[in-house]
C-alpha cells in the first residue's frame, strides 16, 4: 500500500476509521517555521462534520496532536508527526451487513487486493475520514505558502445542481473566507438552495455530488517539469487521492474540445514590466510549468456512495445476490466538507514544487522573482 506522496516536500497518511486514530507525517520542512495551530484548527473545522442533516452524524473533535518535529510553536526540521484520535465510532453499525459488498464503495477492490486482511469498519484506510490528517497537513503547507504571498482559495462551483457564482465575479480573484459551517461560496445568496437540495436527496434516502474550483495566485512563473512532474501531474495525482474526486480540468478543461486553436491560446502582453497573458483559458500552466497567471483546476465529486435506499449487491461470504440497506452515520453530500481537503492538498502539491525548485531556505526567505500575481480576465 502507498501511502506516501512528494518529493522534496514528502506526505505519508496512517490510520483507520474506526481505529484509535489517524495522522500523517509531512517531511521535508525548513526548520524554524511557525506552526499556526490556529489555522490548523479553523482548517479541520470547515472539514468537521455537525449532524445538521447537511453531513453524517458522526461528529468528532478533530483535535491535533504534535508528536515530533515541532517546538515551541515552531518546526524543527524534522518529521512533522501529527495524530487525530477517533472518539466517534460505532463500529456496531456495520456489523449486520459486514458480509455485504456496499455498491460505489472500496469493499470488493479491498477484498481483492488485501485477501480480507483489511480493517474494513467504516471503509477503514479507505475512509474519509484520513483526509483529516491530510488536512491538519497540508493547512499547515498553506500557512507556509500565505508567507511566500501564494494563496489557495477553493470554493463550491456547483452542487446538487445549484451553480455559485462564476469565477469571473469575484473581483481581483478576491475570494471570501468560508466562514466555519459555512459553505465556500463567491455568492453567500446561493447557499440557502444548496442545503434544500441536499437536505432533499437526505429525505429520500439518497446523495448528491458537485463541483470544486482552486485558484492560487502569487505562483512565479517557472514552476513544475515539462513530463512526468508537470504542475497537472502532481496536482491530479493529489486530486484523485480524494475519495470522492470522478474527474478533473484545468483552466478552460473540457470546452477546449469546441474550441479553435485562435480561442484556445493565451495572447502574451506586457503588464506593469512582466509578461502576462490576456486571457488565462490554460489556467495557469503552460507545457507543465507555471506561467505566473492564477493557477485554476476544478474537479467533480461523485454523490456520497453509502446511501439509505435498498441497493442490489453481493453477499461476499456466500457468494449469492442479495440486497442491501445501508445503517449508520453518512453524509447526503461531502462537497461542502471536501472543499477544504482539496485546498489543503493542493497547497501541500505546491510547497512541494516550489521546495523542488527553490529548495528549503525559499521557504523561509520568500520566492526569488515572485511578485504580485496579475488578475486575470474572464477565462
Amino acid at each position: 500500500m502507498k501511502n506516501t506522496f512528494g518529493n522534496a516536500v514528502s506526505l505519508t497518511i496512517f490510520g483507520e476509521s474506526h481505529g484509535p486514530a489517524v495522522g500523517a507525517v509531512l517531511d521535508g520542512l525548513a526548520a524554524g517555521l511557525p506552526v499556526d495551530e490556529a489555522a490548523i484548527a479553523a482548517a479541520l473545522d470547515r472539514r468537521r462534520a455537525r449532524g445538521d442533516g447537511l453531513s453524517t452524524a458522526r461528529t468528532e473533535a478533530d483535535e491535533v496532536e504534535f508528536l515530533s518535529g515541532v517546538y515551541e510553536g515552531h518546526t524543527t526540521g524534522t518529521a512533522v508527526t501529527l495524530m487525530i484520535r477517533n472518539l466517534n465510532t460505532r463500529s456496531g453499525d456495520y456489523a449486520k451487513t459486514a458480509g455485504l459488498l456496499r455498491p460505489g464503495h472500496a469493499d470488493f477492490t479491498a477484498h481483492a487486493k488485501y485477501e480480507g486482511w483489511q480493517d474494513a469498519r467504516g471503509g477503514g484506510h479507505f475512509s474519509g475520514r484520513l483526509t483529516a490528517a491530510s488536512v491538519a497537513a497540508g493547512a499547515l503547507c498553506e500557512t507556509v505558502l500565505r508567507q511566500l504571498g501564494v494563496r489557495v482559495c477553493t470554493h463550491i462551483a456547483a452542487c446538487a445542481g445549484v451553480e455559485d457564482a462564476p469565477l469571473s465575479s469575484a473581483a481581483g480573484l478576491a475570494l471570501p473566507e468560508p466562514a466555519p459551517g459555512h459553505f465556500a461560496l463567491l455568492d453567500p445568496g446561493r447557499e440557502a438552495a444548496m442545503q434544500e437540495a441536499i437536505r432533499a436527496a437526505g429525505r429520500d434516502g439518497d446523495s448528491v455530488g458537485g463541483i470544486l474550483e482552486t485558484i492560487v495566485t502569487g505562483l512565479p512563473a517557472g514552476i513544475g517539469e515539462p513530463w512526468f512532474d508537470s504542475v497537472e501531474s502532481e496536482l491530479a495525482h493529489l486530486m484523485f487521492s480524494i475519495p470522492a474526486c470522478k474527474g478533473l480540468e484545468f483552466g478552460a478543461g473540457f470546452r477546449f474540445a469546441g474550441m479553435r486553436g485562435s480561442e484556445a491560446n493565451d495572447p502574451f502582453t506586457m503588464r506593469d514590466g512582466r509578461v502576462v497573458t490576456a486571457t488565462n483559458r490554460n489556467g495557469g500552466i503552460n507545457g507543465g510549468i507555471t506561467n505566473g497567471m492564477p493557477l485554476v483546476f476544478r474537479t467533480v465529486i461523485k454523490p456520497t456512495p453509502s446511501i439509505y435506499k435498498e441497493q442490489h449487491t453481493v453477499d461476499y461470504a456466500a457468494r449469492r445476490d442479495a440486497l442491501l440497506q445501508i445503517k449508520g452515520r453518512h453524509d447526503p453530500c461531502i462537497v461542502p466538507r471536501a472543499a477544504v481537503v482539496q485546498n489543503t492538498l493542493a497547497a501541500f502539491g505546491l510547497l512541494d514544487l516550489l521546495t523542488v525548485r527553490y529548495g528549503t531556505l525559499a521557504q523561509k526567505h520568500g520566492l526569488p522573482g515572485a511578485g504580485p500575481a496579475p488578475t486575470p480576465e474572464r477565462m
